[in-house]
Protein backbone atom coordinates (compact mmCIF):
# COMPACT_ATOMS: atom_id res chain seq x y z
CA UNK A 1 0.00 0.00 0.00
CA UNK A 2 1.07 3.84 -0.87
CA UNK A 3 -0.50 6.79 0.57
CA UNK A 4 -0.09 10.10 -0.92
CA UNK A 5 0.00 12.95 1.48
CA UNK A 6 -0.38 16.18 -0.44
CA UNK A 7 0.91 18.96 1.77
CA UNK A 8 0.11 23.19 1.50
CA UNK A 9 0.31 25.81 4.30
CA UNK A 10 -2.96 24.70 5.76
CA UNK A 11 -1.96 21.41 6.55
CA UNK A 12 1.60 20.88 6.73
CA UNK A 13 1.62 20.44 10.78
CA UNK A 14 -0.40 17.92 10.28
CA UNK A 15 2.80 15.76 8.83
CA UNK A 16 3.28 13.69 12.14
CA UNK A 17 -0.10 12.95 11.87
CA UNK A 18 0.12 11.44 8.17
CA UNK A 19 2.80 9.42 9.32
CA UNK A 20 0.99 8.19 12.27
CA UNK A 21 -2.07 7.56 9.83
CA UNK A 22 -0.29 5.68 6.73
CA UNK A 23 1.27 3.26 10.19
CA UNK A 24 -2.10 2.40 11.36
CA UNK A 25 -3.30 1.51 7.48
CA UNK A 26 -0.06 -0.90 7.11
CA UNK A 27 1.38 1.32 4.26
CA UNK A 28 4.65 0.16 2.93
CA UNK A 29 5.43 3.81 1.45
CA UNK A 30 4.20 7.40 2.25
CA UNK A 31 5.03 10.36 -0.08
CA UNK A 32 4.34 13.70 1.88
CA UNK A 33 4.18 15.87 -1.59
CA UNK A 34 4.32 19.60 -1.57
CA UNK A 35 1.39 20.74 -4.04
CA UNK A 36 2.55 21.24 -7.19
CA UNK A 37 1.23 24.98 -8.42
CA UNK A 38 -0.91 24.01 -11.61
CA UNK A 39 -4.05 24.23 -12.51
CA UNK A 40 -6.37 25.72 -9.40
CA UNK A 41 -3.31 25.14 -7.16
CA UNK A 42 -1.60 27.56 -9.50
CA UNK A 43 -4.71 29.83 -8.53
CA UNK A 44 -4.80 29.92 -5.49
CA UNK A 45 -0.67 29.62 -4.61
CA UNK A 46 -0.56 32.35 -2.38
CA UNK A 47 -2.91 31.06 0.02
CA UNK A 48 -1.07 27.18 -0.57
CA UNK A 49 2.26 27.47 -0.23
CA UNK A 50 3.51 26.85 2.85
CA UNK A 51 6.37 29.38 5.18
CA UNK A 52 10.12 28.28 4.34
CA UNK A 53 10.51 27.81 8.49
CA UNK A 54 7.31 25.10 7.98
CA UNK A 55 9.09 23.03 5.07
CA UNK A 56 12.10 23.61 7.41
CA UNK A 57 10.11 21.67 10.49
CA UNK A 58 8.70 19.40 8.50
CA UNK A 59 11.68 18.29 7.03
CA UNK A 60 13.44 17.47 9.71
CA UNK A 61 10.18 15.46 11.33
CA UNK A 62 10.63 13.49 7.97
CA UNK A 63 14.18 12.47 8.27
CA UNK A 64 13.90 11.66 12.11
CA UNK A 65 10.77 9.40 11.00
CA UNK A 66 12.78 8.06 7.58
CA UNK A 67 15.55 6.79 10.43
CA UNK A 68 13.06 5.82 12.87
CA UNK A 69 11.24 3.59 10.47
CA UNK A 70 13.72 2.21 8.55
CA UNK A 71 12.83 -1.35 7.15
CA UNK A 72 8.94 -0.68 8.00
CA UNK A 73 7.44 2.14 6.05
CA UNK A 74 9.25 4.22 3.42
CA UNK A 75 8.46 7.89 3.44
CA UNK A 76 9.18 10.31 0.69
CA UNK A 77 9.33 14.14 1.26
CA UNK A 78 8.70 16.15 -1.75
CA UNK A 79 9.83 19.57 -1.20
CA UNK A 80 8.60 23.17 -2.94
CA UNK A 81 10.45 23.87 -6.06
CA UNK A 82 10.11 27.64 -5.11
CA UNK A 83 12.28 26.70 -2.09
CA UNK A 84 15.09 25.10 -4.44
CA UNK A 85 18.35 26.33 -6.03
CA UNK A 86 17.85 22.91 -8.63
CA UNK A 87 15.13 21.81 -10.41
CA UNK A 88 13.93 18.21 -10.26
CA UNK A 89 13.41 15.88 -13.21
CA UNK A 90 9.68 16.12 -13.85
CA UNK A 91 8.69 12.80 -14.05
CA UNK A 92 12.18 11.58 -14.19
CA UNK A 93 12.69 13.70 -17.58
CA UNK A 94 10.11 14.60 -20.18
CA UNK A 95 8.67 11.71 -22.25
CA UNK A 96 11.28 9.71 -20.68
CA UNK A 97 10.46 6.73 -19.07
CA UNK A 98 6.94 7.65 -18.15
CA UNK A 99 3.54 8.26 -19.75
CA UNK A 100 -0.16 8.94 -18.08
CA UNK A 101 -3.06 7.85 -20.36
CA UNK A 102 -5.98 10.32 -19.27
CA UNK A 103 -9.82 9.15 -18.50
CA UNK A 104 -10.44 10.43 -22.11
CA UNK A 105 -7.64 8.56 -23.42
CA UNK A 106 -5.23 11.71 -24.37
CA UNK A 107 -1.50 10.14 -23.28
CA UNK A 108 0.21 12.99 -21.36
CA UNK A 109 4.20 12.77 -20.51
CA UNK A 110 2.86 14.69 -17.52
CA UNK A 111 -0.46 15.23 -15.04
CA UNK A 112 -0.12 19.07 -15.95
CA UNK A 113 1.21 18.79 -19.79
CA UNK A 114 -2.21 20.29 -21.12
CA UNK A 115 -1.07 23.87 -19.61
CA UNK A 116 0.75 24.03 -22.22
CA UNK A 117 -1.27 24.94 -25.12
CA UNK A 118 1.29 24.90 -28.09
CA UNK A 119 1.03 21.20 -27.68
CA UNK A 120 -1.39 18.77 -29.21
CA UNK A 121 -1.73 15.64 -27.71
CA UNK A 122 -3.08 12.11 -29.19
CA UNK A 123 -5.35 10.14 -27.88
CA UNK A 124 -5.21 6.12 -27.57
CA UNK A 125 -7.06 4.59 -30.06
CA UNK A 126 -6.37 7.13 -32.68
CA UNK A 127 -2.80 5.59 -32.58
CA UNK A 128 -1.17 2.85 -30.63
CA UNK A 129 0.85 3.95 -27.54
CA UNK A 130 4.16 2.94 -29.34
CA UNK A 131 3.52 5.07 -31.70
CA UNK A 132 2.55 7.99 -29.81
CA UNK A 133 5.54 7.47 -27.38
CA UNK A 134 7.55 7.09 -30.26
CA UNK A 135 6.68 9.50 -32.99
CA UNK A 136 4.26 12.47 -31.15
CA UNK A 137 5.25 15.91 -32.13
CA UNK A 138 4.32 16.66 -28.21
CA UNK A 139 5.97 13.59 -26.79
CA UNK A 140 9.53 14.61 -28.46
CA UNK A 141 9.32 18.29 -27.97
CA UNK A 142 10.93 18.57 -24.64
CA UNK A 143 12.62 14.74 -24.70
CA UNK A 144 16.14 14.57 -24.24
CA UNK A 145 18.90 17.69 -24.54
CA UNK A 146 18.13 18.75 -28.16
CA UNK A 147 15.33 21.17 -27.80
CA UNK A 148 17.50 22.98 -24.44
CA UNK A 149 18.73 26.68 -24.62
CA UNK A 150 21.37 27.72 -22.60
CA UNK A 151 21.95 27.10 -19.78
CA UNK A 152 20.62 24.08 -19.74
CA UNK A 153 22.19 23.15 -23.21
CA UNK A 154 25.81 23.54 -21.65
CA UNK A 155 25.00 22.66 -18.18
CA UNK A 156 26.14 19.73 -16.07
CA UNK A 157 22.86 19.23 -14.72
CA UNK A 158 21.27 19.07 -17.91
CA UNK A 159 20.98 15.18 -17.81
CA UNK A 160 20.66 15.24 -14.01
CA UNK A 161 17.23 17.09 -13.55
CA UNK A 162 16.54 17.35 -17.83
CA UNK A 163 15.29 20.83 -17.72
CA UNK A 164 13.29 20.53 -14.88
CA UNK A 165 9.53 20.91 -15.35
CA UNK A 166 7.76 22.43 -18.88
CA UNK A 167 4.81 23.48 -17.12
CA UNK A 168 6.42 25.51 -14.36
CA UNK A 169 8.81 27.54 -16.95
CA UNK A 170 5.50 28.48 -19.14
CA UNK A 171 3.65 29.30 -16.06
CA UNK A 172 6.49 31.81 -14.41
CA UNK A 173 8.92 32.72 -17.19
CA UNK A 174 6.05 32.46 -20.17
CA UNK A 175 8.02 29.89 -21.79
CA UNK A 176 7.69 26.15 -21.89
CA UNK A 177 11.25 26.03 -23.84
CA UNK A 178 12.92 28.17 -20.81
CA UNK A 179 14.97 27.31 -17.92
CA UNK A 180 12.89 26.06 -14.83
CA UNK A 181 12.68 28.70 -12.46
CA UNK A 182 13.41 26.91 -9.54
CA UNK A 183 17.23 26.84 -10.77
CA UNK A 184 19.34 29.20 -9.78
CA UNK A 185 20.75 29.78 -13.10
CA UNK A 186 17.46 30.81 -14.68
CA UNK A 187 16.58 34.59 -15.08
CA UNK A 188 13.03 33.81 -13.54
CA UNK A 189 14.78 32.58 -10.76
CA UNK A 190 14.37 35.60 -8.60
CA UNK A 191 10.46 36.06 -9.41
CA UNK A 192 10.03 32.67 -8.19
CA UNK A 193 11.79 34.45 -4.69
CA UNK A 194 8.84 37.04 -5.06
CA UNK A 195 6.29 34.90 -5.12
CA UNK A 196 7.16 33.48 -2.26
CA UNK A 197 7.48 36.64 -0.52
CA UNK A 198 4.21 37.47 -1.80
CA UNK A 199 2.74 34.33 -0.34
CA UNK A 200 4.12 34.79 3.16
CA UNK A 201 2.54 38.88 3.45
CA UNK A 202 -0.78 36.78 2.16
CA UNK A 203 -0.85 33.95 4.87
CA UNK A 204 -3.81 35.81 7.28
CA UNK A 205 -6.30 35.19 4.26
CA UNK A 206 -9.29 33.30 5.72
CA UNK A 207 -10.75 30.46 3.77
CA UNK A 208 -13.15 32.56 1.83
CA UNK A 209 -10.07 34.21 0.16
CA UNK A 210 -9.71 30.76 -1.93
CA UNK A 211 -10.64 30.68 -6.15
CA UNK A 212 -12.91 27.34 -6.16
CA UNK A 213 -13.47 25.19 -9.14
CA UNK A 214 -17.33 25.14 -9.74
CA UNK A 215 -19.21 22.88 -11.95
CA UNK A 216 -20.60 25.47 -15.09
CA UNK A 217 -18.57 28.11 -14.22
Amino acid sequence: LTINAPVHRQNIEEVPEFIDLALSLGAERLEIANVQYAGWALANRSLLMPDPAAVDRQADIVAAAQEQLAGIMTIDFVTPDYFAIYPKPCMGGWARDAFIVAPDGTVLPCHAAQTIPSLRFERFGDRSLAEIWTDSPAFNAFRGTEWMREPCRSCERREVDWGGCRCQALAIAGNAAATDPACIKSTAHARMAALVGEARRSNTAGDDAFMYRRIGS
